[in-house]
């Protein structure tokens, strides 16, 4: 193995060594997410979902596109998902029956109704108050 592929296993077992990140990575096999919906979902500050969000693709695990206000994530496509397709299909046997697992789903699903721009608005207004 060269360096160049050691510290690209390194980052990518660091980018796993955290709960939020890993729920991130399974919120994501439902498809690209807008950060309001993954910070929806997991209930934390947007500066805390989005360092999670750099440090997973950083690591190569979410590919990212920006789209006016809003920046969306998903999972890597292409050359890049056959570079990460055995760790995510390792998440996924080792955590998909998981309960925390089936109720982020769930919050997902109700996010998943509302549009970006309500959804930032509660998260602001939840801010404030």
């Amino acid at each position: 193995m060269n360096s160049e592929e050691m510290r690209s296993t390194l980052r990518i077992t660091k980018a796993l060594s955290d709960i939020q990140r890993l729920r991130i990575l399974m919120l994501l096999r439902q498809g690209e997410l807008c950060v309001c919906q993954v910070i929806a979902v997991l209930g934390l500050a947007p500066s805390t979902v989005s360092k999670h969000l750099s440090i997973l693709s950083g690591a190569g695990l979410v590919d990212s596109r920006k789209d006016g206000r809003w920046a969306y994530y998903r999972l890597p496509q292409g050359a890049a998902l056959a570079a990460v397709k055995p760790v995510l299909k390792w998440l996924d046997g080792a955590l998909g029956g998981e309960d925390s697992v089936a109720k982020d789903a769930k919050k997902l699903e109700a996010a998943l109704a509302c549009p970006p721009e309500s959804l930032s608005e509660r998260q602001r207004n939840r801010c404030a108050g």
